[in-house]
């Protein structure tokens, strides 16, 4: 299938990359996250100068091997994450701070009263504005099957061009929150989204197939496909200042 061949071929090379023992190596635990230390983008020369923002969003996030590497090396780290029981917290010895926010595709509708919606869902867009952070050097992203239109929305609007690397694992066993259509139509809103992505300068850097996962796509058995992949684009025309 065409699709799964364009989700599966990089567009550019790492030569340097954070979180590749987790693919290379089976006994070490966590998801495969990678990001590009690459000298040839931004996100190393970010890193020198203590100048790194990454934003990890998720439900219960327990999985932060790539989080917690980025602190230390001296990102600033902040996790989205709707179940923890106080609005903010940090941690007193990494730059990380966690936040009782999930990051949606649509703000809450102030025509609907508070307590009848999650008022802790915001867009990223909303959430970057009353941070007052500019830019992101590094979106992660684990969103279970939300996260289609959570990336459209990024790209309407405008949001994806503050962003220097995108971390996604997407979901193919069933067309996502609020997609609807037959199995070409979905594919083609699928396929729609990642050009768009290639249009505002985000090249495939790393794609991991999870064969641990059921082999289906669209919700049919499929051989040679799963359910979940792990992808890594970058912004090559990214400038952080």
């Amino acid at each position: 299938m065409r699709f799964l061949n364009y989700i599966n071929t990089p567009q550019i090379s790492c030569g340097v990359s954070l979180g590749s023992e987790m693919v290379k190596k089976p006994e070490v635990r966590g998801k495969p996250w990678m990001v590009c230390l690459d000298d040839s983008y931004s996100l190393a020369r970010q890193i020198k100068r203590k100048q790194c923002r990454v934003y990890s969003l998720g439900l219960g996030i327990d999985d932060k091997q790539i989080e917690m590497s980025l602190a230390k090396v001296g990102c600033e780290v902040h996790f989205f994450d709707p179940s923890i029981k106080q609005t903010h917290l940090q941690d007193s010895e990494l730059r990380m701070w966690y936040h009782r926010l999930s990051v949606d595709w649509r703000d809450p509708n102030p025509a609907i009263p508070a307590h009848k919606q999650n008022s802790h869902t915001k867009k990223l867009g909303s959430i970057l504005k009353n941070f007052g952070h500019r830019k992101i050097d590094v979106l992660k992203a684990d969103m279970e099957s939300a996260e289609w239109k959570i990336l459209e929305n990024l790209i309407l609007e405008n949001v994806i061009d503050d962003i220097g690397q995108l971390v996604f694992e997407v979901h193919l066993h069933w067309p996502g929150f609020e997609v609807s259509g037959d199995d070409s139509t979905v594919v083609r809103y699928w396929y729609s989204l990642l050009k768009e992505l290639e249009r505002s300068h985000f090249h495939l850097f790393y794609s991991h197939t999870d064969t641990s996962k059921p082999h289906l796509f669209l919700r049919k058995k499929l051989f040679n496909a799963s359910s979940t992949y792990t992808m890594g684009w970058i912004n090559t025309r990214w400038r952080p200042q």
